[in-house]
């Protein structure tokens, strides 16, 4: 199955894509890689599950807010690669903000794994790393970079 279907069979909509909050592109194609800037959980302008993993929000919300991101990052590449140029997702960079007592990351970032695999099949196996960080922008609980092999035209 295409991506656009497989986003369709699980019940997914892409949300419109967001422009960058600064100085920079959203996507970078340099030969056949293509590096996706940092999604948040945003949906159609709207801004998501802020606040702390563990203190404001729990694992679950942290599980939805990472597939959130993810879908972002699958809206950024069909608008601005194709999705019938992508080769493989190569490796995403997952970062979160939590209270001091939450240790539940890795189920988090499956929000984004999962999907990637659900929509992409075989090419959306991919390596990752997972962060803590003090702050993210916007108070977001979550945030995800991505790469991708692509087709060069």
């Amino acid at each position: 199955m295409t991506p656009t279907e497989n986003l369709d069979k699980h019940g997914y909509k892409l949300p419109n894509v967001s422009t960058p909050g600064g100085s920079y592109v959203s996507v970078n194609i340099r030969e056949s890689i293509a590096y996706i800037a940092i999604q948040f959980p945003i949906y159609n302008e709207k801004y998501l599950y802020q606040g702390r993993l563990g203190d404001d929000l729990n694992t679950d919300d942290g599980f939805k807010a990472m597939e959130l991101c993810a879908l972002n990052v699958l809206a950024q590449v069909d608008k601005k690669v194709g999705f019938e140029r992508v080769i493989g997702l190569n490796h995403i960079d997952a970062y979160f903000q939590s209270g001091e007592n939450w240790d539940d990351s890795p189920q988090v970032v499956n929000g984004a794994s999962d999907l990637f695999v659900k929509v992409l099949e075989k090419r959306g196996e991919h390596s990752r790393a997972i962060f803590g960080v003090e702050k993210l922008p916007r108070n977001f609980s979550v945030g995800l970079t991505a790469s991708f092999t692509i087709e060069i035209e």
